[in-house]
């Protein structure tokens, strides 16, 4: 059996294919790059990151950080020997990262140029003609309740005429976004969730025509579960013939959380989860039977020792990633560097060279060895959460020498770059350039700073801090070496490694 969710993580609006024995997946990143992470499995269950879809973005606008915009729900099919993934950004419109090789480059393209088009699938039929189908973002152009469909070049290059509306649900009221087109046994079906990310649900159309028109029917919903919103994901079918669908829940603090459900037909149309209240609708299941047994049990990288040429693919930069953010020795350790940020006050919301992660568990210890090496005062190396408030401790060379700080943010408008403001919550004086930091995050959705000279006993510093969700994503964890006071500077934060601890089991009754 295997338990729900597969993933404390926030790998959010996922998608999923099968070629031959192996699982793909991709989610969103938003701000977060390299963006688009692509999952791989053998089971459904068990999950390793392999590569990013989209290194970097091409606009100048992603140099710096932009909050709630960026990568948004992707999709990933595989056709005729390539993987294609469709990649919305909602201010620039439709892209396609595509490779012949999972694990390697993915070339990028643009297919459309728009604002608020959104979560975009595409569909070979087989006529050889190709579609896209498609949402639309309320931010970006005031619709949120139309699916629309438009024919496109086979090769994802261009498209083909004009879009079509298939789907309005205005009279109905619900957010419609999220579309995935399959055909199935001469039915063409769009899975897609409604009612919004916390309160959603997920619903089916079905035509026999690719145009429609389409019929309607909730396929999926809480009922009597504490899964809240269950939606948003992928249809895939096994080896064995059985059928899956992976969904994300909404968790708030931690992001989208993902989910695995059985799935089948039932007089023509998908029927997720388990029936509970005879409704015919399904629920999500807290356990099932696993996909594929004897399988191997990967894992999701956490803890580094910066050994190698290149980053972890658990790290993601809070903007287009670059070399004059960070080396590696080689033989262990991460140098990020001391920069400065020119153009807002140096605080860590604005950082495109903050170095983060997506937590893996509800409750965690991340703990970090730093050596600071800075002749300027102001400089920093650091460990914190970023969200909505935010907290972070560094060790910073200051006037009266070096000191242990604790700065907490909070951010007023949470859209692109933002408002944010920052105060200092406590100081302490050390006397040394080399520190231990350590942060614990607790179920109650607390996470607090402690410090250590020699790695053993530690010492907190400031209180709780409040765990608060960024824009469209969950907390994440950073590293971060900066100038505080905004002046040019060669010092860097030498981080030797960190080690992270899943504490969920531990702290089960806390």
């Amino acid at each position: 059996m295997y338990q729900n969710p597969i993933l404390y993580a926030d790998y959010s609006d996922p998608d999923v294919i099968r070629v031959g024995e192996d699982y793909y997946m991709v989610a969103s990143s938003f701000t977060y790059l390299p963006g688009v992470p692509l999952l791989h499995s053998k089971d459904l269950v068990h999950w390793e990151i392999i590569n990013y879809c989209v290194p970097s973005l091409p606009f100048k606008k992603y140099d710096r950080p932009s909050h709630g915009s960026g990568t948004w729900a992707p999709s990933i099919r595989y056709h005729e020997g390539t993987f294609y993934v469709f990649v919305p950004l909602p201010d620039e419109g439709i892209f396609v990262a595509r490779s012949e090789d999972p694990y390697g480059e993915f070339q990028l393209n643009c297919i459309q140029e728009a604002k608020g088009w959104i979560d975009p699938c595409p569909f070979w039929d087989e006529d050889g003609k190709a579609y896209m189908v498609f949402a639309y973002a309320r931010s970006r152009c005031g619709i949120k309740h139309r699916l629309a469909m438009v024919e496109i070049d086979p090769q994802c290059r261009k498209l083909l005429g004009e879009p079509k509306v298939i789907f309005d649900g205005e009279q109905m009221g619900p957010t419609t976004e999220g579309p995935k087109m399959y055909k199935y046994e001469g039915w063409y079906y769009i899975l897609m969730p409604s009612g919004g990310v916390a309160t959603g649900w997920q619903s089916a159309l079905r035509s026999k025509q690719v145009w429609g028109p389409y019929e309607y029917k909730i396929v999926m919903h809480q009922g009597n579960t504490e899964v809240n919103g269950p939606h948003q994901g992928g249809w895939v079918t096994g080896v064995d013939g059985r059928h899956w669908f992976v969904h994300f829940q909404d968790v708030i603090e931690l992001g989208r959380i993902t989910h695995l459900q059985p799935m089948c037909f039932n007089e023509g149309w998908p029927f997720i989860g388990s029936e509970q209240n005879g409704d015919g609708i399904g629920e999500p299941v807290k356990e099932w039977h696993l996909p594929a047994e004897g399988q191997p049990c990967y894992e999701i990288a956490q803890s580094d020792d910066f050994k190698g040429e290149k980053l972890g693919l658990q790290w993601q930069w809070q903007a287009n990633p670059k070399e004059v953010y960070y080396s590696l020795k080689g033989d262990g350790g991460l140098r990020l560097n001391c920069l400065s940020n020119d153009t807002r006050d140096n605080l860590l919301w604005y950082a495109p060279n903050a170095l983060t992660q997506i937590p893996q568990h509800r409750a965690l210890s991340v703990v970090t060895k730093i050596r600071l090496q800075g002749e300027k005062e102001g400089d920093m190396a650091a460990v914190g959460m970023i969200g909505h408030r935010y907290a972070y401790l560094g060790l910073q060379k200051t006037e009266e020498g070096n000191q242990l700080v604790l700065y907490s943010g909070v951010v007023t408008n949470k859209e692109y770059e933002g408002e944010a403001e920052e105060t200092v919550e406590a100081v302490c004086p050390y006397d040394q350039d080399t520190v231990y930091l350590r942060m614990e995050l607790f179920p109650n959705k607390v996470y607090r700073f402690a410090w250590s000279s020699d790695g053993i006993r530690f010492t907190d510093i400031g209180g709780n801090q409040p765990l608060f969700r960024a824009t469209w994503t969950g907390a994440k964890l950073c590293l971060w070496s900066a100038n505080k006071n905004n002046v040019i500077s060669e010092g860097y934060g030498e981080y030797e490694f960190v080690h992270i601890e899943d504490r969920s089991r531990s702290q089960e009754n806390l």
